[in-house]
């Protein structure tokens, strides 16, 4: 998977770069700056930094690993939040983008960040994390990198209130659907395996005919011809490795994992019925009472198909990621 949130040490974390929110002075810092030379050798990484000398904000520059299970420390300079009106974001940004850059110009496959400057700096943890998304994901569209945002603990990965809030509402209307449903199933059709998906318009009806017959396989390169995007658009915006992408490609008889499924209809934009439809060929449904179904359906019907964006309010709730 070309980016993943894990929920671990950074220090412990296996990549050939290891991203360090450091100290602009090639001083020791605190929090994550200080786990890192300690797991590292400080003595020895101490005296590589002092050669660099200081980091200007929002640049990035490099040393050995020593220590850790990795080729290179890539530290970065990250913004002190003092009130959002002193240019914090745009430094944020370019932490991300110079990093990935120097970690590109080393020949690097993968990288793992912390969730810059939400510690000891105290930028604001929603902020952050829509900034490293943005920021990772905008990179992965036109390059190839395993990339890892690394998350100590569920304290350190806030998503937005109003975000949070939404998310559990929709949750708790689609219970409140589903028990009066249960309650009168006489008001339920259920519908037979050839007939359209519940909810389904007529503009879409014809489509989903078209493809009645045809494998999960068969009706994903369908749909993949008719949006108009190349193979490589569509795996990346899937967050799909390009070798199971060609695997997918050539075995007509593939069945995906659901969340492989739904990554490709995230990544197609597809309205509900049609992706309820996509995942029908692969033997695969959603469910009313199942967490990851509800945040995935919230996504689609609101119109939000950003998969780094989804895959973090997956995260937070426990489900599994995309791709």
């Amino acid at each position: 998977m070309p980016f993943q949130i894990i929920r671990n040490d950074i220090t412990k974390v296996e990549a050939d770069a290891i991203v360090n929110t450091a100290n602009p002075e090639p001083v020791i810092g605190s929090g994550a700056d200080s786990a890192i030379y300690r797991a590292a050798g400080e003595k020895a990484l101490l005296a590589e930094r002092k050669k660099i000398g200081k980091i200007e904000r929002g640049r990035s520059v490099y040393t050995s690993a020593f220590a850790l299970r990795a080729k290179y420390i890539i530290h970065t300079a990250g913004p002190e939040w003092i009130d959002g009106t002193h240019g914090e974001r745009d430094v944020l940004r370019s932490c991300y983008e110079s990093a990935l850059a120097l970690a590109e110009s080393l020949g690097c496959k993968s990288i793992a960040f912390p969730l810059i400057s939400s510690g000891v700096y105290r930028f604001p943890k929603d902020e952050a994390l829509n900034i490293a998304l943005s920021e990772i994901g905008k990179y992965l569209l036109s390059h190839d990198m395993t990339v890892v945002l690394t998350v100590f603990d569920k304290a350190s990965f806030e998503l937005s209130e109003s975000l949070m809030g939404e998310i559990e509402q929709f949750i708790d209307e689609r219970s409140v659907e589903t028990v009066r449903r249960n309650e009168n199933l006489s008001r339920y059709n259920l519908r037979r395996e050839c007939e359209i998906p519940a909810g389904a318009s007529e503009k879409n009806l014809g489509e989903i005919l078209s493809g009645a017959g045809k494998t999960f396989q068969q009706r994903l390169f369908e749909l993949i011809d008719k949006s108009g995007m190349d193979d490589v658009k569509v795996y990346k915006k899937a967050n799909i490795d390009r070798k199971l992408f060609s695997h997918i490609r050539s075995t007509k008889n593939y069945k995906p994992k659901k969340k492989t499924a739904v990554a490709f209809a995230i990544a197609l934009e597809l309205d509900l019925p049609t992706t309820r439809d996509l995942l029908k060929r692969a033997g695969i449904a959603f469910s009313d009472s199942d967490p990851f179904d509800l945040i995935i359906e919230y996504f689609i019907t609101k119109g939000i198909y950003d998969i780094f964006e989804i895959n973090a309010a997956l995260f937070k709730y426990g489900q599994p990621t995309l791709g």
